[in-house]
């Protein structure tokens, strides 16, 4: 059987236990609804959403029938959306679990089952393993029936259910067409900001533009051949903002009308990444360098002592960001079903695979939508300050000394592949790396909730982490350098030293 991974379940469109299809998505909605009655919350409301992927409609239609027959009030949201609408209708109507089909960036031959609970924020264990047993103590044959909308006790009179679903829809818009507001306060006239933008192929871009309109962008072009939902993603072979080449299209957009800024959202629009132009053309952010940019901007209006975080992958940066600038600071393992349960007084969430919580009142998970909406909003506050993005990010680098990430991302052939890598270094660990000693820390000897499959490699001047993809055939490791700047160097120089290592540091992970 799939088995419950990162939110729920992903994997290939096949037949069969190990395979996305009717079964499998039928057996995962009939044991979730027998652990929400163990709960007592039977009866409860459930929020099914959907993306544009091969079998999401099937998938969907499934998943509501059996909620429905179990004896769930459930609200099938009415055409394909991103998966931040559904974490926010969890949490906007009180609902006691949301179920998202969707793959996110994985490729076109996958699906997924995105869960989210109470609250609108991603499931964590035990949860995880409670409803995997659930599921496999499902019988034959699973009751199905379509939703009764006249059980739907948040229906207005007179409503239809897919006229209250685009109600919800735009009340999400609103929300995040007001966050420059909330969090930027007044700007200058964000109609001179103009924009790039893609969809990357899946169920963004309409909302995306949308919400960008009506926080006052209306300077918004798009990529024409990645913008229309399609389940085969032509243009690219992963559908992955961070891939190599996926965003060629949109910085190639960017540069040809002049833009200010590049965005791209992944085909379930829960991730944001920012492309900039710099003195060797244009070029996508880093992960890291868009959280610490959209942190610091939420800290400028953000409560005295508010709660920033990130994860054990990412970059130290903020850390001394938020300390310079009166807020506390958490690192959690990676997911945001850790991050959006990072502590009391949240303001800002981010992980370097380009996932950004910036308004953790409404959405409880990473939301590409809203992040793209105050990225743009921070480019038009420095545009008006004759600043750039790149232009604060060398202020960081002065303020706090550099520091250059990057990762390494082998693609193996299964998952176990890339645990044996952890485990043969786990059993024989390096002393040396890239000419410096290093200690390590075994995430799995952690007690608690940061104990996790991982290794975490230090030195004096970097830091690196090493651990299996948790969605992915692949072996992950994130490399961070930091050094503060000598009086007697210069910011270029103290940049080629850390380009330098990094380039050690990936010679050494490639051949792992």
């Amino acid at each position: 059987m799939l088995r419950f991974g990162t939110a729920g379940l992903r994997g290939p469109l096949q037949d069969g236990p190990d395979g996305m299809n009717v079964d499998t998505v039928s057996r995962a909605s009939a044991g979730i609804a027998d652990w929400l009655r163990n709960r007592c919350l039977g009866g409860g409301l459930v929020i099914v959403g959907r993306d544009a992927r091969h079998g999401s409609a099937e998938f969907a239609q499934a998943t509501a029938e059996v909620f429905a027959a179990a004896g769930f009030s459930v609200l099938p949201l009415p055409r394909p959306l991103p998966t931040p609408v559904v974490a926010y209708a969890v949490r906007e109507l009180g609902a006691v679990a949301g179920i998202q089909i969707t793959a996110s960036h994985n490729p076109a031959t996958d699906n997924g089952y995105k869960v989210y609970l109470d609250g609108g924020s991603q499931l964590i264990p035990p949860a995880d393993a409670e409803i995997e047993r659930c599921i496999e103590a499902v019988r034959e044959p699973i009751p199905r029936s379509a939703p009764d909308a006249t059980n739907l006790l948040v229906l207005p009179a007179g409503c239809t259910t897919e006229e209250f679903g685009e109600e919800l829809v735009s009340r999400y818009l609103a929300r995040v067409a007001h966050l420059p507001m909330l969090i930027g306060g007044e700007s200058p006239a964000r109609s001179d900001i103009r924009i790039a933008l893609t969809a990357m192929h899946g169920v963004g871009g309409e909302l995306a533009v949308a919400a960008l309109r009506d926080a006052g962008f209306t300077d918004v072009h798009v990529v024409a051949e990645q913008f229309e939902p399609d389940p085969d993603f032509p243009t690219v072979a992963f559908p992955n903002p961070e891939e190599p080449g996926a965003s060629d299209l949109l910085l190639a957009l960017a540069e040809q009308v002049g833009a200010d800024v590049a965005i791209a959202v992944d085909p379930d629009a829960d991730r944001c990444a920012v492309g900039v132009p710099g003195p060797d053309g244009w070029r996508m952010l880093r992960g890291d360098e868009t959280g610490v940019l959209l942190g610091d901007f939420v800290l400028r209006t953000a409560k005295t002592g508010a709660l920033v975080a990130t994860t054990i992958v990412s970059s130290r940066l903020l850390s001394k960001v938020a300390a310079a600038r009166g807020a506390r600071y958490a690192e959690t393992l990676t997911g945001f079903k850790w991050l959006a349960r990072a502590g009391e007084g949240l303001a800002y969430a981010y992980e370097e695979a380009i996932g950004h919580c910036v308004d953790p009142v409404a959405v409880r998970d990473k939301d590409g939508i809203s992040a793209a909406v105050l990225a743009a909003d921070l480019v038009a506050q420095l545009k008006a300050e004759r600043r750039t993005l790149l232009d604060v990010l060398d202020g960081y680098a002065i303020e706090f000394g550099v520091h250059a990430g990057d990762q390494v991302s082998l693609r193996l052939a299964d998952a176990a592949e890339a645990a044996k890598v952890v485990a043969r270094l786990r059993e024989a660990p390096p002393t040396e790396i890239a000419g410096e000693p290093v200690t390590r820390t075994d995430m799995l000897q952690i007690r608690g909730q940061m104990r996790t499959d991982a290794l975490v490699f230090e030195a004096p001047t970097f830091r690196m982490v090493v651990r299996p993809s948790g969605t992915e055939p692949k072996l992950k490791c994130y490399l961070e350098t930091f050094a503060p700047i000598d009086p007697t160097e210069t910011l270029t120089s103290a940049k080629k030293v850390a380009a330098q290592r990094l380039a050690e540091l990936r010679e050494f992970c490639e051949k792992l």
